[in-house]
């Protein structure tokens, strides 16, 4: 059952990651976010931070095949999760940043939970 779960986050990160890095724009609109005064610096950062990053991640793990490996998809979402939460106290609540606090905090606290308990 672990090994079921840990390929199907680490098949999760590289989905996300693959829209974020393939599809920088349509991520920005879900996340809100916009290019500004014509440069592309924006669209590099998704494509890194928000999609190849998690792309390597998640195909990392699978490779290493280890739960230490599996664990640190967890603490890759549970960062952004504390990003998130972060970014909900300081500049202000939203359902949907609720819903994406939740995802990866679920996701980051399974991770972590299944491969090193």
């Amino acid at each position: 059952m672990i090994d079921i779960l840990n390929v199907l986050i680490a098949l999760l990160s590289i989905g996300f990651g693959l829209i974020g890095w393939v599809a920088p724009r349509y991520t920005m609109g879900v996340l809100d976010l916009a290019p500004a005064g014509g440069s592309t610096m924006g669209l590099g950062e998704m494509r890194a931070a928000s999609g190849a990053l998690f792309v390597g991640l998640g195909a990392g793990a699978l490779l290493i095949g280890t739960p230490t490996a599996f664990a640190m998809i967890g603490c890759a979402w549970g960062g952004a999760a504390i990003g998130r939460l972060t970014s909900i106290l300081l500049d202000g609540a939203s359902r949907p940043k609720w819903i994406f606090f939740a995802v990866e905090i679920a996701v980051g606290v399974v991770a972590i939970v299944i491969n090193h308990l």
